[in-house]
């Protein structure tokens, strides 16, 4: 209970105490949530959460840092460089999508909490950046296009992140559910992903 001094190997409390922080930051907002409500939802006393992270900026740092990577990962399952393009686009995809609808309080914080709160405004744009940048590769990965330039490549991921990002909003709001929003986004993004490396004057690849 709140107050309590649980016997956790520190990693497993650190863990402890970001699942909290990022359930009372995606129910709150940063600046109604408080300290004290993390410590109460951890289940420890708030000396013990101060001990590991020093302040609320801090704490918050951390759980963008956390949730960001944990999105990098989930995009990465079941891409396959042998699969046709489109089935690639699909996969790309499906977990971006998929990874909102099973953490919905992840992203909450990540791209709501986060861009409304100007302390933290580098650390989205650095979290936006490593996301692009691995979407960007999937994406070359998956290009038999010969005379595809790395412009190419980095355009189209933002293009795909920014609609990816418009479309996941939908899905935290539970407005749309995982396959529709899937086969809606292939369905946007397609023509630029087959067109990817041709400029208009080469046949796409299928």
């Amino acid at each position: 209970m709140a107050g309590g001094t649980k016997r956790l190997p520190r990693a497993v409390r650190e863990q402890q105490m970001l699942d909290a922080a990022v359930t009372v930051f995606a129910d709150n907002g940063f600046r109604e949530t408080s300290m004290d409500s993390i410590a109460a939802k951890a289940e420890i006393s708030k000396p013990m959460l101060y001990l590991y992270y020093g302040s609320k900026d801090e704490l918050f740092a951390a759980c963008i840092d956390r949730e960001s990577s944990k999105f990098m990962d989930a995009m990465a399952v079941g891409f396959n460089p042998a699969l046709r393009q489109r089935d690639q686009a699909r996969t790309v995809i499906k977990e971006f999508l998929r990874f909102v609808d099973e953490n919905q309080e992840s992203w909450r914080v990540l791209y709501r909490v986060a861009v409304g709160t100007t302390t933290f405004a580098d650390l989205v744009a650095t979290s936006r950046t490593r996301i692009t940048e691995m979407v960007a590769e999937l994406i070359k990965r998956g290009t038999t296009v010969s005379s595809a330039q790395d412009i190419d490549f980095e355009l189209t991921a933002v293009a795909l992140v920014g609609a990816g990002e418009a479309v996941a909003d939908r899905i935290s709001e539970g407005d749309v559910d995982l396959e529709t929003a899937t086969d809606l986004l292939v369905g946007i993004t397609w023509r630029g992903l087959k067109g990817v490396g041709t400029h208009g004057d080469m046949k796409p690849a299928e």
